[in-house]
């Protein structure tokens, strides 16, 4: 799942009418963490739209991301607007869990909610260093197994057609 298509600039202004029809429809969810974040899936718009289209189905709902790359690590309940690979903002969602580990210490099962290729933690191996390795060359650093990863697990929340 990777493209060449480089990902565009994030419509803010959309996230932001999202993210306030959001806060007046469940008031007590932003009240306990205000915040959000906007962001995509990926490194390309194709691999934003394939994986937005993962979570769409509802077969992923976690992701996992190197620390280094986050100026703040999320908290649970906190929340962020994922947009397409056109930049267009599709869902809010809602970190229910993070854990930080190492590439060798991710197991099966969390392999299997992020929904991806066919769910094997083989295939989260293969498919998460590649990606790593791409990303990470790609600024100028090497990526390495001993990179701390942030697992997260997530809900949709937003909008209710596609709520879990």
């Amino acid at each position: 799942m990777t493209g060449s298509t480089p990902l565009p600039a994030l419509d803010r202004a959309a996230a932001d009418a999202m993210w306030y029809a959001y806060a007046a429809a469940h008031p007590r969810a932003v009240a306990a963490c205000p915040e959000y974040t906007v962001e995509t899936f990926g490194d390309s718009a194709e691999l934003a739209d394939a994986l937005l289209a993962v979570v769409l189905s509802g077969r992923k709902r976690a992701t996992a991301e190197l620390a280094g790359e986050f100026d703040e690590l999320p908290r649970i309940g906190s929340h962020w607007i994922a947009c397409d690979g056109r930049g267009a903002p599709r869902i809010v969602l809602r970190s229910t869990e993070l854990r930080l580990a190492r590439f060798d210490d991710v197991d099966a099962a969390f392999a299997y909610d992020e929904g991806e290729d066919d769910r094997t933690l083989a295939s989260w191996r293969t498919e998460h260093r590649r990606y790593w390795e791409r990303t990470c060359a790609a600024r100028g650093a090497t990526w390495s197994p001993d990179d701390e990863i942030v697992l997260e697990r997530f809900t949709v929340v937003w909008p209710p057609e596609h709520a879990d």
